[in-house]
C-alpha cells in the first residue's frame, strides 16, 4: 500500500479489534520465531556435518584455468575503433600504394557496451561529416592547429608524423568534442592487422548482392555466398570504384559494406565460440597483436579476454550498427550530422538503447550523392545486413545458408 500521507479518522467500532488482534499478532510472531529458531538450528547441524568431511583439494589439482573476470563489470564502456590507411612495411604492399604519405582513417565507429552486457551499439561516423576539429597535441608538446572541414582530417592531423598513438588522440578529442561522450578505449587497426584477424577466424561468410569487378581494389566477386578471406575482406570494405556491379564511390555506400561485413564478423566469432574458448580467444588476439595500437587498459589480453567473456551470451541480434544521422551538403559533395544526432549522443551518455530512427531506405545509402532525387534532408539507415540469430551451434556452413 502507498501511503499517502492522509490520516484515517478514528472510529469508535475500531476499538473492540484492537485486543484480539493484538494477542493474534503476538501468536504469530511466536510462531514465526520458533520455526525460525528450529531452521537455524538444523541448518546449523547439518553444517556442522557437511563441514565435517570438507576438504580443500585445490593444491592437490595444480594449475588450473582461470575464470575470466570483467574488471569494468556493471560500468558501461565506450571504444573508439579506428581503421588506419598507413602505407609503411607490409601494408604499403597491402594498400596498393607504398609512396603514399601521411596517415588517414576512411573508418571510425564508436562502439559502446551496456553496462548490463546485454546489448552493442556500434555508430559509424562518416569520413566526410563536416566538424569542428579542435588543436590537437603531439607528445612532445607541440600542436596543430584545428578548423572546420572532414572528420578524417583530425586523425590525419594527429598522424602527420607517423604516430598512430598521436592520430588516435586526435580522433578522440575531436569525438568527445562533438558527442560529449566520453572514450574509455580506443584501438586503431592498419591493413595488415584486419587481414589478420580475419584469417584467424577461418575467412568471414558474407552475401554478395551482384558481381563485382574493381581493377583499382584488386577485387572480383561473383554474386553469391561465399567466405571471403582476410585480403579479400579488406578489398571489399575499402571498395569505392568498380567496373562491374553498383558502386558508386560513395563512402556513406562503403559505410553500409563495412556494417555488413563486421556484422558477420561478429556471427562468425559467436559461431566459433570465441568467447568462451579463452584458448582460442587469446590466439585470436596474438594473431593481430602487431598490426594493432591500442590504449594501456585495452592492450591487456586478461582484461580483453574477462571483457570478451562477459558478453559471451549476446547473439548478432543484441548488436545494433547505425550511422550518425546525416544529409548532404548543398554541393553533394560531403555531409553534415543532423541534429537528431543529439538525440544519439544523449542516449549513449545514459547508456540507454539508441532510439534514434532514421527515415528512408537501405538503398538511398548507396547514393552518390549526385542523383537529383535523393532527399537530402532525410539521415540514412545504416547497414540493411539481414540480422541473424547466431548460437554455438551455428556453423559457417549456417551462416551461408542464410545467403540462398
Amino acid at each position: 500500500m502507498v501511503d499517502t500521507g492522509v490520516v484515517q479518522p478514528r472510529h469508535a467500532h475500531a476499538r473492540r479489534w484492537r485486543r484480539p488482534l493484538r494477542y493474534a499478532v503476538l501468536v504469530l510472531c511466536a510462531a514465526v520465531g520458533f520455526v525460525l529458531v528450529f531452521a537455524a538450528t538444523v541448518v546449523g547441524e547439518v553444517d556442522r556435518t557437511l563441514g565435517s568431511n570438507a576438504r580443500d583439494v585445490d593444491d592437490l589439482i595444480g594449475d588450473r584455468p582461470d575464470q575470466p573476470t570483467d574488471e569494468d563489470a556493471g560500468e558501461a564502456l565506450t571504444i573508439l575503433l579506428m581503421g588506419s590507411d598507413v602505407r609503411t612495411g607490409t601494408n604499403g604492399t597491402v594498400g596498393g600504394g607504398a609512396d603514399i604519405g601521411g596517415m588517414r582513417n576512411d573508418t571510425t565507429m564508436l562502439m559502446h557496451i551496456s553496462a548490463d552486457r546485454t546489448r552493442i551499439e556500434v555508430v559509424s561516423i562518416p569520413r566526410d561529416a563536416q566538424v569542428e576539429i579542435p588543436e590537437c597535441t603531439y607528445s612532445d608538446g607541440s600542436t596543430i592547429a584545428g578548423g572546420y572541414g572532414d572528420f578524417n582530417v583530425a586523425f590525419s592531423n594527429g598522424g602527420a608524423r607517423g604516430d598512430a598513438g598521436e592520430a588516435a588522440a586526435c580522433t578522440i578529442k575531436t569525438v568527445e568534442q562533438m558527442s560529449d561522450v566520453r572514450i574509455d578505449h580506443y584501438a586503431v587497426v592498419d591493413f595488415q592487422g584486419f587481414i589478420d584477424m580475419v584469417d584467424a577466424l577461418g575467412g568471414v561468410p558474407m552475401c554478395i548482392p551482384e558481381r563485382i569487378v574493381s581493377d583499382k581494389a584488386h577485387l572480383e566477386l561473383d554474386a553469391g555466398p561465399q567466405v571471403l578471406d582476410g585480403e579479400t575482406a579488406l578489398a571489399y570494405a575499402r571498395l569505392r570504384t568498380a567496373e562491374e556491379g553498383d558502386v558508386s564511390g560513395s563512402d556513406l555506400q562503403r559505410i553500409t559494406r563495412q556494417q555488413q561485413l563486421l556484422e558477420q564478423v561478429a556471427a562468425t566469432v559467436f559461431s566459433k565460440n570465441l568467447l568462451t574458448d579463452t584458448d582460442e580467444l587469446t590466439r585470436f588476439l596474438r594473431a593481430a597483436a602487431e598490426s594493432l595500437t591500442m590504449d594501456p587498459g585495452l592492450a591487456d589480453t586478461s582484461y580483453l579476454v574477462g571483457l570478451a567473456y562477459s558478453v559471451r551470451n549476446l547473439t548478432t541480434d543484441d548488436i545494433q550498427f547505425v550511422t550518425v544521422p546525416w544529409a548532404y551538403t548543398d554541393d553533394l559533395l560531403n555531409v553534415e550530422i543532423q541534429p537528431e544526432a543529439d538525440d544519439l549522443w544523449d542516449d549513449i551518455r545514459n547508456d540507454r538503447a539508441i532510439s534514434v530512427t532514421t527515415t528512408g531506405d537501405a538503398s538511398s545509402a548507396w547514393d552518390d550523392g549526385k542523383k537529383k532525387d535523393t532527399d537530402s534532408s532525410s539521415p540514412v539507415p545504416s547497414s540493411s545486413a539481414k540480422s541473424s540469430d547466431s548460437t554455438s551451434d551455428t556453423t559457417t556452413e549456417d551462416l551461408l545458408q542464410e545467403c540462398r
